[in-house]
């Protein structure tokens, strides 16, 4: 009662012109609670106020989600499409004028059309992200290979969730980002988080981070930086970065050779463990340390702490992951859980800490190479006809398999793609080896580019179509628990601006393929399509209705018929989704990272977020807030490292690597390693530290090495030396 007063209270604070629009926020997987404010007035978003009543955030949100709402009516929106009439400023923001919507989809159909005619079906290509709904990211996977017919589709989770779904795929059956609720973390006895700056990249998980501790239970980290979470840990494992696999193989023997395995689980309900076994003898604390950089002490702790804990979850994100062997390193953390048994039960999982807003959706319903709705595979062919018969065409008719994102950059470079439509991604910062990916991007016959603001990748467009923001659409997401949630829509579109599922079906009309889209009138239509797109896959959504989102305030996937109310806890049955019913603990021999130092790049440089950006930092970068609070990127230098190099607290220096160089301002912090810099990758053009990132690719997930390579550091004269 005393809750209710107090929410009557604040709702007794709007002005009486506003309404209240319950809604998510547009960043990360988090996809925390808010209410956009309205004015009923104008019908223009004004504010934004916290959701007490979301049982994953209860009311909390960090600086980028408090000012979310200012990209809808910002000054950089694009009310118009833009077409390119000289071709040779392609890179830049000039030479473009506004046109009408009828003239860019007629220039656009001409393109499509003749590339296809001269060069083949595949001539063309997409590639999109995951910051859309479901509906959006469904449709696109429609529109490639069935308005365009092409192979070549792929989107930015490549560079971001697609080795969490390859590890979890190999040691489960099934790629869901956690299984357990969110709600669990706060629970358990031990949480083990590898690679994640969870206060600064997922800080709306914090709350529930630090009441682990203050119950008595125990975190552990590993991170090659101290980051605000690991100076909190009881054990921090400052391990050198690329060198997860080992930390995690020389854990996993502790646990075995200390009696901390759960017999009667590995023998039941797993295979694989002998040979595992047998491959981590060699990895003791020595060894492991020797690998490392962390002490064997250290090492000994964690594997105690994780071991002795009645209950347990381990969590990881990008900085596992985004390594040549990220797959191989979230399957090493999740033989951990396997090996003690503590997964398909409450409290006890592994889970990944999803880096965009739909970033689990987004990879199970083709917008990837390889995949079609429900997270089928596009190589077998049962699950090809299943969506063939929804989408209305022959199994004949459905392209091959495409190739993962960096190496459709390489197939545009050497002009075996010649077109592409590009939305909801930036890929001229956020792709490695940014010199060549920009190169690729200007050698392209003709380009479309879907985006609300005129970024970074926009610049090298033919045409630019302006989409709207979030809270100008409607549709479901799919946070990180795997909890499938409704995003409403606020106000009207400003300008011209229009949904991309509205632009695919009328480009699709333009295309000749009209008959297969033109009944998608709203998204929710799209919604009804894409459920029925998804029965009987590994993710189903058949059974997650609107209706039902609403009522339950989310539905966790498989959810396969209308009566079912969704599965919070995956695994409670311990029937995993292998064919033999049981989860793979997988012998995993170390690799180190495609580049280590060498006497001509003695450092390791690695990169990541801070709490004021998102991604590419195409939106966060224009809230004047957030710019203000992070206005250009830096390079955490070591005191020693920056002693050795004549390096000053905010001096200018110079960092290269093979593939490119940058400058940057110096932060010097004892919260890094001596041989490790550090750079966020939030910045466009020649700030983007993606210059200097290598393209090694992982085998299975082909995600590239963002986390690790060799680099140098050079000073710069200042003034008087010059």
């Amino acid at each position: 009662m005393q809750k209710d007063k107090f929410f009557k209270e604040v709702e007794n604070l709007h002005h009486p012109n506003e309404k209240l629009i319950k809604t998510h926020c547009s960043y990360c997987g988090m996809q925390c609670g808010m209410n956009l404010r309205v004015n009923t007035v104008t019908n223009k978003i004004i504010g934004v106020e916290p959701r007490y009543d979301w049982p994953v955030t209860v009311g909390k949100m960090c600086p980028k989600g408090v000012t979310a709402y200012q990209q809808t009516n910002h000054k950089d929106r694009l009310l118009k499409p833009l077409i390119r009439d000289d071709a040779s400023q392609k890179g830049t923001k000039d030479g473009f004028r506004e046109a009408s919507w009828e003239e860019a989809y007629d220039l656009i159909a001409a393109k499509f059309k003749d590339m296809q005619s001269r060069y083949g079906k595949d001539a063309l290509s997409v590639f999109s992200g995951v910051s859309m709904t479901n509906e959006k990211c469904y449709l696109t996977g429609k529109f490639a290979r069935v308005a365009m017919g092409t192979r070549y589709i792929d989107y930015n989770g490549r560079f971001c969730m697609s080795s969490a779904a390859g590890g979890f795929l190999r040691s489960f059956g099934v790629d869901r980002g956690s299984t357990i609720p969110w709600t669990d973390i706060h629970e358990t006895d031990c949480l083990f988080i590898a690679g994640s700056n969870t206060a600064e990249c997922h800080p709306t998980s914090m709350f529930r981070v630090w009441s682990v501790q203050e119950r008595g239970g125990y975190l552990i980290v590993a991170d090659p930086r101290e980051t605000p979470i690991a100076r909190r840990a009881d054990v921090h494992l400052d391990l050198k970065p690329g060198t997860d696999l080992a930390l995690a193989n020389g854990i996993a023997s502790l646990l075995i050779q200390n009696g901390h395995m759960d017999e009667e689980f590995v023998q039941n309900h797993t295979t694989g463990f002998e040979e595992t076994k047998e491959l981590l003898k060699t990895f003791t604390p020595e060894y492991t340390s020797e690998i490392t950089g962390v002490s064997p002490e250290k090492i000994i702790r964690a594997a105690e702490i994780y071991g002795k804990a009645p209950n347990a979850i381990v969590m990881f994100a990008r900085g596992i992951e985004q390594q040549h062997k990220g797959v191989d390193n979230v399957s090493a953390y999740t033989n951990m859980a396997l090996i003690t048994g503590k997964i398909g039960r409450p409290k006890s999982g592994v889970a990944t800490f999803t880096g965009q807003g739909n970033g689990q959706g987004g990879r199970e319903h083709g917008q990837k190479a390889d995949l079609l709705p429900g997270y089928r595979k596009i190589t077998n062919p049962k699950h090809v006809e299943e969506v063939c018969e929804v989408w209305g065409i022959t199994p004949e008719e459905m392209p091959k398999p495409g190739v993962s994102a960096y190496e459709m950059f390489e197939l545009m470079e050497q002009k075996e793609i010649r077109g592409l439509y590009l939305l909801c991604s930036n890929p001229a910062v956020s792709a490695p080896n940014l010199n060549f990916v920009r190169k690729a991007l200007k050698n392209l016959d003709f380009m479309v580019c879907a985006d609300f603001y005129l970024s970074e990748s926009a610049e090298f467009a033919d045409v630019v179509l302006p989409s709207v923001t979030w809270s100008e659409d409607e549709g479901t997401v799919t946070n990180l628990e795997g909890r499938i949630i409704k995003i409403n829509k606020a106000q009207e579109p400003v300008g011209e601006s229009k949904p991309d599922w509205q632009m695919q079906v009328e480009l699709a009309e333009r295309l000749g393929k009209g008959k297969y889209f033109s009944h998608l009138k709203t998204a929710r239509d799209v919604a009804d399509e894409f459920r029925l797109a998804s029965k009987g896959g590994y993710a189903d959504y058949y059974g997650a209705t609107w209706d039902k989102i609403d009522e339950q305030d989310g539905v966790f996937w498989p959810c396969r018929s209308k009566g079912d109310k969704g599965t919070p806890h995956l695994f409670l049955d311990k029937k995993f989704y292998h064919p033999d019913g049981k989860a793979k603990i997988c012998a995993l021999p170390y690799r180190p990272p495609a580049e280590e130092p060498s006497e001509e790049y003695p450092l390791r440089l690695t990169t990541g977020r801070v709490v004021y950006h998102y991604l590419s930092g195409n939106q966060t970068r224009r809230i004047q807030f957030l710019h203000d609070m992070c206005p250009e990127p830096y390079v955490e230098v070591h005191p020693e490292t920056a002693g050795k190099y004549r390096i000053q607290h905010e001096e200018r220096v110079l960092l290269y690597t093979r593939r490119g160089k940058a400058e940057y301002k110096v932060k010097i912090t004892e919260a890094i390693r001596k041989d490790t810099v550090f750079v966020p990758y939030h910045f466009g053009d020649q700030d983007s530290i993606n210059l200097l990132t290598i393209a090694a690719l992982d085998p299975i997930s082909r995600m590239p090495e963002f986390k690790v390579c060799a680099a140098q550091i050079e000073r710069l004269p200042g003034k008087e030396e010059r």
